[in-house]
């Protein structure tokens, strides 16, 4: 008896996802976006490093220290990844930008992201991101524990905020140029 092959995940074998005119993703659109999750991720950061600095630091070896040290701590945390997320998220969504995986092109020639694109893109995100905040929390409190206590909470609390932003925006058709359908 002879087998079926299985229908492929992606590639050209549908028309949809090798359009012959795709839709172009300005650089600008990845700014944006890049702008947007930045403040949503820095008052995370800064809201749950003062959280874990001021009730998990004593039992992480950290020395105590006042309020003030502690929130100052935590902006240094927050407000230093303002510049590296942004970096690093505007490179990340440049290449996703290249990748057509997950998404189609719909009637009016703009691109349509499914949830396993969006959910994907939130996990590689989310490993980039962790260790970023990993490191920035090491050098800033010096305590490895610290450090990975920070990062892995974070993992938690942006996974949620990133795919809700992801979905957001890929409502939003600023910043694409349409392509033929």
């Amino acid at each position: 008896m002879r087998e079926h092959p299985e229908s492929p995940i992606f590639g050209p074998e549908d028309p949809r996802l090798d359009p012959p005119n795709p839709p172009e993703i300005q650089p600008v659109r990845s700014i944006a976006k890049a702008i947007s999750w930045r403040v949503v991720g820095t008052l995370d950061t800064l809201i749950l490093s003062f959280v874990i600095l001021s009730f998990l630091g004593p039992f992480l070896g950290l020395e105590e220290a006042s309020g003030v040290d502690k929130i100052r701590t935590a902006a240094l945390i927050a407000l230093t990844e303002v510049a590296t997320k942004m970096t690093l998220y505007y490179l990340h969504e440049r290449l996703w930008s290249r990748l057509q995986w997950d998404r189609t092109v719909d009637e009016e020639g703009h691109y349509r992201e499914g949830r396993r694109r969006s959910a994907t893109k939130t996990a590689t995100w989310r490993v980039l991101a962790s260790a970023d905040t990993m490191v920035l929390g090491f050098v800033f409190t010096g305590n490895l524990a610290t450090a990975i206590s920070i990062g892995g909470f974070e993992v938690i609390t942006k996974l949620v905020l990133y795919f809700f932003h992801e979905r957001y925006w890929a409502r939003i058709r600023w910043g694409i140029i349409a392509g033929s359908a």
